[in-house]
């Protein structure tokens, strides 16, 4: 059936904007079709990702058991490097900086526990790589890096732990008053049956005061 004019009109008018936006059109659904189907494959990446490191997080449980430090920090290293983005690098990173601490190697178990720390997605895995790097860091005599981290907020379940280790490093500066505060609020927020209380009274006397 011949158009009449109206749908002439039209269809010449729909022609002339195809014409105009069409490959517009075309590009922006191959973009979304991409767009749709990196999706997809960044969540099966993701996942793979995620299931290769739980192997290799496996192995590093299972070499901690046997006590295997060499093992441990060959797998730790493989998930950091590999799986960063996972679940798991953060707490292999841990693991790593207290195998590194423990062998004497504080430049590895620095840098350790910061990789933990910047990517723990845990709040308690987050708590521990911080108070373990501030430990560091008063071992190595870096006060004021050590008190910037313990400066910052912390879950309130944490604050014992972050008074006491304060009031190590004010104690290591000779701020002997600001030492003795933060001793007195570890007391108090540390829990009665932590065998920690017993130290802290000890630091506490040996201020004097």
């Amino acid at each position: 059936m011949a158009l009449d004019l109206e749908e002439q009109e039209q269809l010449d008018s729909l022609k002339s904007w195809w014409k105009q936006n069409g490959k517009w059109l075309v590009t922006g659904l191959a973009v979304f079709l991409l767009a749709v189907g990196g999706w997809r494959g960044w969540q099966y990446w993701t996942a793979k990702q995620a299931a290769e490191a739980s192997m290799l997080f496996e192995r590093v449980m299972e070499a901690a058991a046997r006590d295997d430090t060499r093992a441990i920090k060959e797998l730790t290293a493989q998930i950091m490097e590999h799986y960063p983005r996972t679940a798991y690098s953060a707490p292999a990173a841990w693991l790593a900086g207290r195998v590194n601490y423990d062998a004497g190697d504080l430049k590895s178990a620095r840098a350790q526990f910061q990789f933990a720390l910047d990517r723990a997605r845990d709040p308690s895995l987050e708590q521990l790589a911080r108070l373990r790097l501030a430990a560091l860091l008063l071992e190595e005599k870096d006060y004021d890096g050590a008190l910037r981290l313990l400066g910052q907020a912390h879950d309130p379940a944490y604050a014992g732990l972050y008074a006491q280790l304060k009031g190590d490093v004010l104690a290591a500066q000779d701020r002997k008053e600001e030492a003795r505060a933060a001793y007195r609020l570890a007391l108090e927020k540390l829990g009665e049956e932590s065998p920690l209380k017993s130290i802290v009274e000890i630091k506490l006397d040996g201020l004097g005061g």
